[in-house]
């Protein structure tokens, strides 16, 4: 049986495919350096999976992860706007070095096909909506020009090596397994933890920046559904991975509000440097080569979401409870 790679496979969304792909019957070997994953994603497969706690610039370590892979999952990266502002270098090392690093490996171990977990950051904040493949890329921040940059070096490995490479544009993924207490984290989470513990959420700018919010399972199925696309249809070439409908913060907040019952109000802050006002995605592309289609609304995914917060916060509390005692 074919073996899958799955690079930051202790994360958010690397962690959400590989309990996926195990559920699937697959061999599974996940490479992660713990630095933003978390060992606990991954409970309950950990007998399922080969894991590699192996960073990116260890190029020996990564080659002896290629070896004997089919597919790989790229999901590892710094994956954050502020973050990359405040340490380009790191971020740039990171998200682009061990990019480099990993395609000269899987070329050298003849790895079938890479999918690379890209970002529509690279849009950058053009007026036109929604955003498709063929615009012109206008990376604002040092992430989105990292991530594009992963993006170029996917298609030069295909047409110069003839290795079968596919980019997804992630279009502001949320779901169960998002890192609320880290800084960088997105926006829903933090929404969604501040209002489980009766907390005023923190608005950035007016609130009436939209975001074309994707929930977790609708990355995991386009993830798949490259991994098994004809070649023809897909190698080479990049494809947005969203909803195809945008929401504002202010909606989002009350749509939320009414999801937690929460009676307090936002407060709003300065707009963050970097961030983009408007993000909404054109998925024709993804449909027609990918067969992808979301298979779980905004509302719904919200309601998920925070369903597992607030199960997550019980079993905290339930636990702290116990050690003190």
């Amino acid at each position: 049986m074919s073996i899958s790679l799955v690079t930051g496979g202790a994360g958010f969304i690397g962690s959400n495919l590989v309990e996926v792909l195990v559920k699937r019957g697959q061999r599974v070997r996940v490479l992660d350096n713990l630095s933003t994953g978390k060992r606990e994603n991954l409970d309950g497969i950990w007998s399922h999976i080969d894991f590699r706690e192996v960073d990116l610039l260890d190029e020996s370590a990564v080659r002896k992860a290629c070896e004997g892979v089919d597919t790989i999952f790229h999901q590892a990266a710094i994956p954050s706007v502020p973050r990359s502002i405040t340490d380009p270098l790191l971020t740039h090392q990171v998200n682009v070095d061990g990019t480099v690093n990993l395609l000269i490996a899987a070329r050298d171990a003849r790895v079938r096909r890479v999918i690379y977990a890209a970002s529509s950051s690279a849009y950058g904040d053009t007026p036109t909506m929604p955003k498709h493949e063929e615009m012109l890329p206008l990376p604002i921040s040092p992430y989105a020009v990292q991530k594009l940059a992963g993006e170029l070096y996917m298609t030069s490995f295909h047409r110069v090596y003839e290795m079968e490479t596919v980019s997804l544009r992630y279009f502001n993924i949320f779901g169960p397994r998002q890192d609320a207490a880290s800084p960088y984290s997105g926006v829903l989470a933090k929404f969604i933890t501040a209002m489980l513990q009766d907390q005023a959420p923190t608005i950035h700018g007016d609130g009436k920046q939209s975001r074309d919010f994707t929930y977790i399972d609708n990355a995991v199925q386009a993830n798949l559904k490259a991994a098994l696309a004809p070649a023809k249809k897909v190698a080479g070439k990049t494809f947005n991975v969203a909803t195809g409908e945008r929401y504002d913060l202010n909606q989002t907040f009350n749509v939320l509000k009414k999801i937690i019952g929460f009676e307090g109000k936002p407060i709003y802050a300065e707009p963050r440097t970097g961030d983009v006002k408007h993000s909404l995605a054109d998925i024709r592309a993804a449909q027609e080569g990918l067969g992808y289609a979301p298979e779980v609304g905004f509302e719904e995914g919200l309601r998920r979401t925070v369903e597992w917060y607030r199960s997550t916060q019980s079993a905290q509390g339930v636990t702290a409870s116990t050690a003190k005692r």
